[in-house]
């Protein structure tokens, strides 16, 4: 029933539903998996994708398993499909193209790249951790033969994902063991958190359309309050392909570590991708959409959700506003 659930939200079938312990492994899976059945080869990639996929492809070229081309964006964080016809090779075995930026919230042409790709006969693979839950998603309409989702991030437990497999995909498993998953994923599964899993997707489906709008509103609020207190503020980004939920902001002349460390216990909020905290090193998402260093020094990432209210983001950007002042 779970997977039935999963696999409706996405507009796939039962059984190209795999499930995994979220989306790092649904993507190492596609990789490596794609990559064994085919021989290796040549594959395609962004540079701004989640380092589930970036950090895959540059171990699995390092161990001579592919050869990959990382292709550019532009200053809003989307790839032009062009690009990647320009980059297809006659040995290339797959195309992976996040459906949607973690940092920045912009929503990629996967549609566009898989109609390209499957006049060739390659497989595409989309990251969709970040859309799932947020947009609509079907992978018919997008036309990808892999999908990968995490369920935390649309409410499901931790710890738990599914790997979309389109019916005919020539895939492997990287993992030995016994024929859990079609054989794809050995191990005894997490049944609890598959359920939970179908239960969030099952939500989805009935409460996302009218999710979408309220969750823009709440964004396009918070935005405004920060523009009505910070002057020059920057938002990143595509106004147009972008995720409902997701605000990426620069305070130039404000270092946005300094902000955050300030902010503890109040608004939680992130100076790049939440993963990455701790480190000095510049979001690589900002630094491939041409971001100068001091404005992606000073940015900021927020997000609204299903439990945000309007004090919520009065409260948040209240507190970030006078932090802000307070450090230029």
């Amino acid at each position: 029933q779970a997977r039935a659930r999963v696999a409706s939200s996405i507009g796939a079938q039962s059984d190209e539903i795999i499930f995994t312990s979220g989306g790092t492994e649904s993507n190492n899976l596609a990789f490596h998996g794609v990559a064994a059945a085919r021989g290796g080869g040549h594959v395609i990639t962004s540079a701004i994708e989640h380092p589930a996929v970036l950090e895959v492809v540059l171990a699995m070229e390092s161990a001579g398993d592919i050869k990959m081309t990382i292709v550019g964006v532009d200053s809003r964080g989307r790839i032009d499909p062009a690009d990647i016809q320009d980059a297809l090779r006659l040995d290339t075995v797959l195309v992976s193209l996040m459906l949607a930026n973690n940092e920045v919230g912009t929503l990629q042409p996967v549609a566009e790249v898989a109609s390209i790709c499957r006049e060739r006969g390659i497989p595409v693979h989309t990251d969709a951790a970040q859309a799932v839950g947020k947009v609509p998603v079907d992978v018919d309409e997008l036309g990808v033969d892999l999908l990968s989702i995490a369920g935390h991030k649309l409410y499901a437990p931790k710890g738990v994902g599914a790997l979309y497999v389109r019916r005919g995909t020539e895939i492997e498993s990287f993992t030995r063991g016994a024929g859990h998953e079609r054989g794809l994923r050995p191990g005894t599964e997490n049944v609890l958190e598959i359920v939970g899993l179908g239960m969030a997707c099952e939500l989805v489906e009935k409460e996302l359309h009218d999710e979408i709008p309220r969750l823009e509103l709440m964004r396009d609020r918070l935005r405004d309050l920060l523009v009505a207190r910070i002057p020059g503020l920057v938002q990143h980004g595509h106004p147009k392909y972008r995720l409902p939920n997701t605000l990426s902001v620069a305070f130039p002349g404000v270092e946005a570590a300094g902000v955050l460390s300030r902010l503890e216990n109040v608004v939680a909020a992130s100076a790049g991708a939440a993963c990455h905290e701790g480190g000095a090193i510049l979001s690589h998402v900002l630094w491939a959409m041409g971001i100068e260093c001091e404005v992606a020094r000073s940015t900021l990432r927020l997000s609204v959700g299903r439990f945000t209210s309007e004090e919520d983001l009065e409260i948040g950007a209240r507190h970030i506003a006078d932090v802000v002042e307070a450090a230029d």
